[in-house]
């Protein structure tokens, strides 16, 4: 059955491998791929699918709500998938005001948006919404987070998707809107901008540069392949239930400083280094503000319910991550360069 599908953020690391599952999968369906293409949304993402007839890239900002208003009533979206975001937290202890824009307001145009054309017919049109599990704050060394688990946000960054969460159920329980929402854990992949963990360090390593870890690098987070995130939002779309909250983890603990000590090993085989020249780049730099200890998603609900789990194990992962960036030479140079350098000498350099 056909379908026209809005799916935002969609030139961003995790909405660009949205947008090619759904182009490649669902030919019948029209894709709209809607980027305001700030430092983190690049074409260069999706040139694979500049030619696919099913394909449409909408510049825009989701903050606009005329633009938005517009946008809908042009098209008739059947479904939208809502990834667009300001995810940073290091950046949102620097520019909360940004994130609150983006995350929350932009949110509810959307939403009003989708309101207002689907008025009279909410049960054939999903509101799909993308989350993070850092809604749910922090966790010690035990337990994880469950669909049911309160909210506690402890970042900028965090209460604002808390917020757009939030804001999603209303629409629904004050509209009846149709909706779902899931609630993921750290992702990994092709793709990243380098300021994330991963890819900054694979970058570091490859430039002889120092791999600046927070505080002791004790802090542990779970890891999802992106690829795998990206199936688990065609399940939930296709197959979700309305109103329902679904977490998506990768059972994968790792603390930073272990998995960036499995990094250096990975990156010194790939570059033949002697083994333990790239963990000498390892440096501890103040902890961020704020830092939580832990998070861990139970996503038994997801597998149970819908079938899905993640197809990687994790070191299977790294390692064609760290290929793709090897390979990608010229897309990891063109992103390092300009703004983002300014950016990481102020987070990183001088502290």
């Amino acid at each position: 059955m056909s379908k026209k599908i809005l799916i935002t953020g969609g030139a961003g690391f995790i909405g660009s491998h949205v947008v090619r599952l759904f182009v490649n999968k669902y030919p019948d369906y029209e894709i709209y791929n809607l980027d305001k293409l700030t430092y983190a949304g690049n074409l260069e993402n999706l040139t694979d699918l500049e030619s696919s007839s099913n394909y449409h890239f909408v510049k825009g900002d989701i903050v606009d709500a005329s633009f938005i208003n517009q946008l809908f009533q042009e098209h008739s979206f059947d479904g939208v998938i809502h990834l667009a975001a300001e995810s940073h937290v290091d950046r949102s202890i620097e520019n909360p005001m940004e994130f609150i824009q983006t995350n929350v307001i932009g949110t509810v145009n959307l939403l009003n948006a989708a309101k207002e054309t689907w008025k009279g017919e909410f049960d054939k049109h999903l509101f799909y919404h993308v989350s993070t599990d850092e809604v749910y704050g922090s966790l010690d060394e035990g337990g994880f987070f469950y669909e049911t688990t309160s909210y506690d946000p402890q970042s900028p960054y965090s209460a604002s998707k808390a917020s757009s969460d939030h804001f999603v159920r209303a629409y629904r329980n004050t509209y009846k809107l149709k909706t779902v929402i899931s609630n993921c854990s750290n992702n990994y992949g092709q793709n990243q901008f380098p300021e994330k963990l991963i890819p900054l360090c694979i970058n570091n390593i490859k430039h002889n540069k120092p791999l600046p870890i927070y505080g002791k690098g004790e802090n542990i987070r779970d890891w999802l392949y992106v690829v795998d995130h990206a199936r688990a939002i065609d399940v939930i779309y296709h197959q979700g239930k309305d109103g329902e909250t679904y977490n998506i983890g990768g059972f994968n603990e790792w603390t930073n400083i272990d998995l960036v000590h499995l990094l250096c090993k990975v990156m010194d085989k790939k570059l033949g280094k002697e083994e333990g020249t790239s963990e000498k780049l390892i440096t501890y730099v103040t902890d961020r503000a704020g830092h939580d200890l832990r998070y861990a998603i139970d996503a038994t609900k997801i597998k149970d319910e819908l079938g899905w789990e993640p197809s990687l194990q994790f070191e299977e992962g790294l390692e064609k991550t760290v290929d793709w960036y090897l390979e990608n030479e010229e897309w990891l140079e063109n992103i390092t360069s300009g703004n983002y350098q300014n950016y990481y000498q102020q987070q990183y350099e001088n502290r």
